[in-house]
């Protein structure tokens, strides 16, 4: 009996410990403390992933804690990076998306309607069929450019990493998700877009979303979401 016990414990710790959340920003270097330019999410304490695309929690995943977070000040044109608790366990993708704050005001911002535009992304690998890998697994951040045409302002940045490995079933992949707060100073003139609501812009169907990594060994794979601005 206590061999079994034993066995359920690390079979719930080894499962735990798969999780993950992305509580801090990197800026000029260095990693902010957790929570203070993040907002809290639900799962700081569970990591529990969300796995329902339409519901409210898909945005900021902050519905239960309703935080907000100090705003941090980063420079257009320069890199900005999201840190992970540990690194990125599961196999899968990575998208990361913007929404300017209409009033000047990031702290009060909800990110309601179509403001969310896509400034990065890293997808999978695969050759034709032999092979699928996934270059956003095991690492504990990611970074990517402002881009320097990015107008001056304040703006919520969403990270959500998109878990793969029990996707071939509706609503099995997992978002792992997280919204910061930055205010990006010596912008330019551009026009971010495409704009899209976020939740609204996946369904959970997308062939990027609901597939099975595994068998048949994808011979493409189709990146969800809008395209990459880059200014």
């Amino acid at each position: 009996m206590f061999g079994f016990a034993a066995l359920v414990v690390s079979a719930i710790l080894s499962q735990a410990q798969a999780h993950y959340t992305f509580p801090s920003l990197i800026v000029n270097g260095v990693t902010t403390p957790a929570w203070a330019n993040v907002r809290q999410t639900n799962n700081f304490n569970s990591q529990a992933p969300v796995i329902d695309v339409t519901s409210a929690d898909f945005r900021c995943y902050n519905s239960a804690t309703g935080a907000s977070a100090s705003t941090i000040a980063v420079a257009a044109g320069s890199t900005l990076g999201i840190a992970c608790d540990q690194t990125i366990y599961h196999p899968g993708v990575v998208n990361v998306y913007m929404a300017k704050a209409p009033n000047g005001n990031v702290s009060t911002f909800n990110g309601d309607g179509a403001v969310w535009f896509k400034v990065y992304q890293i997808t999978a690998v695969t050759n034709g069929g032999s092979s699928i890998t996934f270059p956003a697994q095991n690492v504990p951040s990611v970074s990517f450019t402002i881009p320097k045409s990015l107008p001056t302002g304040q703006y919520l940045v969403r990270m959500e990493a998109l878990a793969l490995h029990s996707a071939n079933t509706f609503q099995g992949a997992q978002w792992y998700i997280s919204c910061g707060q930055i205010s990006v100073t010596g912008g330019g003139s551009g026009t971010p877009g495409p704009l899209v609501s976020i939740p609204g812009v996946y369904t959970g169907n997308e062939p990027g979303i609901l597939l099975n990594i595994y068998y048949p060994v994808p011979a493409t794979y189709t990146q969800p979401g809008p395209k990459v601005w880059t200014g």
